[in-house]
């Protein structure tokens, strides 16, 4: 490849989107198609899947193989970790993080679709909506991912009807009717199996006049993902160079968590509430005009001010929350309940705090989207809404308009095992 072609990969746009559907729906084949139809898996990667499909008895080539790497996976052929692929397109970049189905597996999904643009719900075209749609739809709904695509799998096992296909989704659309956070909903019939609809538009249906889903893929707009109007820089690390070049220089590194910064911008350091001004902005060493999320940055400021990890710069016109009670949704990861009044390590941007649950308000049954009111109780992968007081100020947004300063995560201060991931409300 030349260092023409290397310059244009790296400028390429990127989408990163989650599969999610019940056990056996198809996600790890429809994966394994994009890949192969696309022209992104290589030789001997082909050659191990033929001959691991051989030994397993498969009659076909069993592309699933391509994305289920651990033994216990491909033994049970199932999902159950997270697994991120990278493929790339002449138009785009992509990074799937490819979920388990089963109900045991929530919190993974929750934690690979958390940084996801869209995501692909998987619908066993003979069994339409089920309760495990409705749960991985309430579950992308609340990490606020913006486009959906329903993919209707094994149409070739309902000879390719339009009628079942129409009942999905109308069905489908009642549902979503309830949710609140999806822009873009888009539907398309699939056999990840033969591969129809999948890179290539199908001939065994015509009735569809819709793209194929690799084309969606490239063309879906997520320019608006992140929030460029309230400017936030959470503090990661204070650079004090021990150099006669660089002696006076005391610059603030972090990554940039919304908003855009300029030299000369009015900022306040949150919490102590000191106010200043943007000297300058370096990247890899060389001064910049600007600097935006989710760009990796060294600030430096016009006055001398008591700043640390954990401190986050904001301008001055368009102030973050502070509080130290904090109402969220959150997941539970633990196998061990949670407590009530229980105390926790807070992990929000770079600041690490202690934590209490002060109040569980209520657990979501998230085939029904019923509020449960009257169990305290969180186990593993429950999820709802509760409300957390910490022993400093947390500087935040609310998650719908800021993923990153609007969410968070506990962790056990015992044993240091994360057990919930946390939406600000």
């Amino acid at each position: 490849m030349s260092t023409t072609d290397t310059s244009g990969y790296l400028d390429m746009d990127l989408l990163r989107f989650t599969t999610a559907g019940s056990v056996d729906d198809g996600k790890s084949t429809l994966i394994g198609r994009l890949l192969y139809d696309s022209k992104n898996t290589f030789e001997d990667q082909m050659e191990a899947v033929e001959q691991s499909s051989k030994q397993r008895g498969d009659e076909n080539v069993n592309l699933a193989l391509l994305t289920d790497g651990l033994k216990a996976e491909r033994e049970q052929g199932i999902t159950i970790d997270v697994a991120y692929r990278y493929f790339a397109t002449p138009k785009r970049k992509f990074i799937i993080a490819d979920t388990p189905g089963h109900i045991q597996y929530t919190r993974n999904m929750v934690t690979g679709a958390s940084t996801a643009n869209l995501a692909i719900i998987l619908v066993d075209a003979r069994k339409g909506v089920i309760e495990q749609t409705c749960r991985h739809s309430f579950i992308a709904s609340l990490l606020r991912i913006q486009h959906v695509v329903v993919a209707v799998n094994k149409m070739d096992l309902v000879d390719y009807s339009e009628e079942v296909y129409n009942k999905i989704v109308d069905d489908y659309k009642d549902f979503a009717s309830r949710l609140d956070s999806f822009v873009d909903v888009s539907f398309i019939p699939i056999s990840a199996l033969n591969g129809d609809n999948v890179v290539d538009r199908s001939d065994n249906m015509p009735w569809y006049e819709g793209s194929s889903l690799l084309y969606h893929l490239e063309t879906v707009y997520v320019g608006n993902q992140e929030n460029h109007v309230e400017a936030r820089f959470p503090v990661q690390w204070v650079i004090r160079p021990q150099s006669d070049e660089w002696h006076d220089f005391r610059g603030y590194a972090g990554r940039v968590a919304g908003g855009v910064f300029k030299p000369g911008d009015d900022i306040t350091v949150q919490p102590s509430g000191f106010n200043s001004k943007v000297k300058s902005i370096y990247m890899d060493g060389q001064e910049i005009d600007e600097a935006y999320s989710p760009l990796s940055v060294a600030i430096t400021l016009e006055d001398e001010i008591d700043i640390s990890r954990g401190d986050m710069i904001v301008k001055t016109n368009n102030p973050p929350e502070v509080s130290q009670d904090i109402d969220a949704m959150i997941c539970w990861f633990s196998d061990k309940p949670m407590t009530p009044r229980g105390k926790y390590i807070l992990r929000h941007t770079s600041r690490e705090v202690k934590a209490i649950i002060k109040e569980v308000n209520y657990k979501v049954n998230i085939n029904t989207l019923h509020k449960i009111e009257d169990d305290k109780t969180f186990n593993l992968n429950d999820i709802g809404r509760i409300t957390v007081r910490t022993s400093a100020p947390l500087i935040h947004d609310r998650y719908k308009r800021n993923r990153s300063t609007g969410s968070f995560i506990l962790i056990d201060a015992q044993t240091n095992e994360t057990v919930a991931a946390g939406m600000i409300a």
